[in-house]
């Protein structure tokens, strides 16, 4: 458990994130991650729905879990990855709960559109792609019938006056998308934008937290780039250098930043992003903040290991660091959580600490590496700056790396005094779920489904179908995993209630 000292809380609430820290509390605080995609209800059509968050805020509210973690909620168009950003402040509207928007009680037949779409929520996974194109088919219809009304509401024209990029934003979608115009682009973010801010208003009431995730690069052919192609070096691509889990590296496709010409324009592009990223979310998950030290770039036609960092002396990467998170935390009241895996610089850990800045233990992962042995670094020595988690959205979930890595598993369980075998029991994955919420960390967050398999009938037949993603690899998989209980079923099972009571707070 974290014991906090008066030195702890004043060092937190002194530091340059402390807006964030008095808003959440300087105590523990256990949540659950959700990708937002992979939820379906009784209302849903296809994928999970802003609305479909109330009742898990009030589940969580029950368990007294204070933090809902969401994947990135940013307009990705018709790639399911929602880290394939296509807009810096856009939400995508697939995600819109239709049955809830505005005027739609008299248009019975739009209405009878919907009970054919929810049958989409069926499939096993998410079959993004035709979700995708019924739902932009169905709200075009919609926009037809009750689009002039919106837009001459004047909470819709207060909207876009507050957020002038919408605008932009409008245009350029209707470049390539000529069947309708900007308008409908504008009442969708308008829809949107008052649906998530909902969300977040009765998840504050309840005492929830929402932490939202900000991919930190952005699409090649989003409209930021578009827009501002000054704040881009589009003629190299970020990615990964090799390392243990991907030999040969990794290529994501995106630009990298040109820092100097954003630090010319004080970070306005940063500062817009931040700024309506607060009417959604208290706390936000930093991607890759490495990247803002240092970022891995891969020349036009090259592999990724061919690539190189930039900057390119690594005596910059401190004081580059510094400054871009000192802009990143002075700019919001939302408090961040550095993204802190894969090859992290000796100056990044210190850095975070120094500002606030939580970083992120995945169990597995916090060994001591300097050392012959590489034995687990145990949970008591955690920093309390941190947030604690079992498994992430990019990697296996417990019970499949258990079973695949066994050269990390046997140590595991050695330590712990188990034998070893391949399928992780119930009684482990109970006692390693609770280890993660009484270690050192002030925060501690885990995927969802690593609490439902607990329950065999919560989870599907195999553990490979609850993985969300292999990064570095284009599979029809990523990113259309779909929890297999409905979220009535969820928030109904009481044994799995009782089960999460007990993990958080026996002792």
């Amino acid at each position: 458990m974290v014991c906090l000292g008066s030195n702890l809380s004043q060092t937190l609430l002194s530091s340059i994130t402390a807006s964030g820290w008095k808003k959440i509390g300087v105590r523990p605080h256990h949540g659950i991650v959700i990708p937002l995609s992979s939820l379906h209800s009784k209302h849903s059509c296809g994928i999970g729905e802003f609305f479909d968050l109330l009742p898990i805020i009030d589940w969580c509210k029950r368990l007294k879990m204070d933090i809902i973690q969401l994947l990135p909620l940013n307009n990705s168009e018709a790639d399911p990855s929602p880290y394939n950003t296509f807009s810096s402040c856009a939400l995508n509207v697939i995600y819109l709960s239709l049955h809830a928007l505005p005027h739609l009680e008299k248009q019975s037949q739009l209405k009878e559109k919907l009970e054919e779409l929810t049958h989409l929520s069926a499939a096993n996974r998410v079959d993004y792609s035709k979700v995708f194109t019924h739902k932009i088919d169905w709200l075009r219809s919609y926009f037809n019938e009750v689009g002039d009304t919106i837009t001459s509401s004047d909470a819709f024209k207060h909207y876009i006056k507050e957020n002038p990029w919408v605008e932009h934003y409008a245009l350029f979608r209707s470049f390539s998308d000529p069947s309708t115009d900007s308008s409908f682009h504008a009442v969708l973010q308008y829809l949107a934008f008052t649906q998530l801010n909902r969300v977040k208003s009765y998840a504050n009431q309840q005492g929830v937290f929402l932490m939202g995730d900000l991919p930190i690069l952005m699409g090649k052919e989003s409209v930021d780039v578009w827009q501002y192609p000054h704040l881009f070096i589009t003629n190299l691509e970020a990615g990964a250098p090799p390392d243990y889990y991907n030999k040969e590296g990794q290529n994501w496709g995106f630009p990298i930043f040109a820092w100097d010409a954003m630090k010319k324009d004080q970070f306005s592009w940063w500062k817009q992003r931040l700024h309506y990223a607060e009417n959604f979310f208290d706390l936000f998950r930093l991607d890759h903040v490495m990247g803002f030290f240092r970022i891995w770039a891969i020349p036009p036609g090259k592999l990724p290991k061919e690539g190189s960092y930039i900057p390119a002396d690594e005596k910059q990467w401190g004081p580059q660091g510094k400054e871009l998170l000192h802009m990143i935390c002075t700019s919001t009241a939302m408090l961040p959580i550095g993204e802190d895996l894969g090859t992290v610089p000796d100056v990044v850990r210190p850095t975070l600490d120094e500002m606030g800045i939580c970083g992120t233990k995945v169990m597995r992962w916090e060994r001591k590496w300097k050392e012959k042995e590489h034995r687990y670094i145990p949970l008591q020595d955690y920093p309390p700056i941190s947030l604690a988690c079992v498994s992430t959205h990019d990697s296996e979930t417990l019970a499949l790396w258990w079973k695949n890595f066994d050269d990390e598993a046997k140590p595991f369980a050695d330590e712990k005094h188990w034998t070893y075998t391949p399928e992780l029991t119930h009684q482990q994955r109970e006692e390693i779920l609770w280890e993660s919420h009484h270690c050192s960390s002030l925060l501690h967050v885990n995927l969802l489904q690593e609490y439902l398999a607990l329950f065999p009938e919560l989870v599907w037949p195999h553990p490979e179908e609850e993985r969300i993603n292999i990064p570095g690899k284009i599979l029809p998989t990523n990113w259309t995993y779909r929890f297999r209980p409905s979220v009535e079923e969820i928030i109904s099972h009481e044994n799995l209630f009782l089960k999460m009571e007990n993990i958080l707070y026996s002792f």
